[in-house]
């Protein structure tokens, strides 16, 4: 039976780290303190979507017919994925759909403020997109 390496610990959800590795081919082994790879930590059903996404190339419209999946329900798995590696995931104001950054640009609440501003037709689109990359607060 294979065992599965565990990225987060069963008792108290801590993450977990390897204290040896060895070596099958000449039975050597290596004792320290290794930290694992945040990948480790998904749960096994974020680690089957990345599977499927690579090899899909990052084709979400592929990864939804290799899933059976509805686009939403696709992008909404994707940016579980993100979240669960500790990245942030942001609207995307060109789509309907969200994408994430490793850097914060601006506060919630500008962003909200923003937001407000295209909705009532105050700035354009190209303008909300420029104050959210730029990280400005909208006047």
């Amino acid at each position: 039976m294979k065992k599965e390496l565990l990225g987060v610990c069963p008792v108290c959800s801590g993450p977990m780290h390897v204290k040896e590795l060895g070596c099958r081919n000449c039975d050597i082994a290596i004792v320290g303190d290794f930290e694992l790879s945040p990948f480790n930590a998904l749960p096994k059903e974020d680690l089957r979507f990345v599977e499927i996404f690579i090899r899909n190339a990052g084709n979400l419209r592929d990864v939804q017919s290799e899933m059976g999946l509805s686009y939403p329900t696709v992008k909404k798995a994707l940016d579980n994925v993100i979240r669960n590696l500790g990245y942030d995931v942001k609207p995307d104001l060109t789509s309907n759909t969200t994408s994430f950054t490793t850097s914060p640009t601006i506060s919630d609440k500008a962003d909200a403020d923003v937001m407000g501003k295209l909705k009532n037709n105050e700035i354009s689109v190209e303008e909300a997109i420029t104050l959210i990359k730029t990280g400005k607060v909208p006047v």
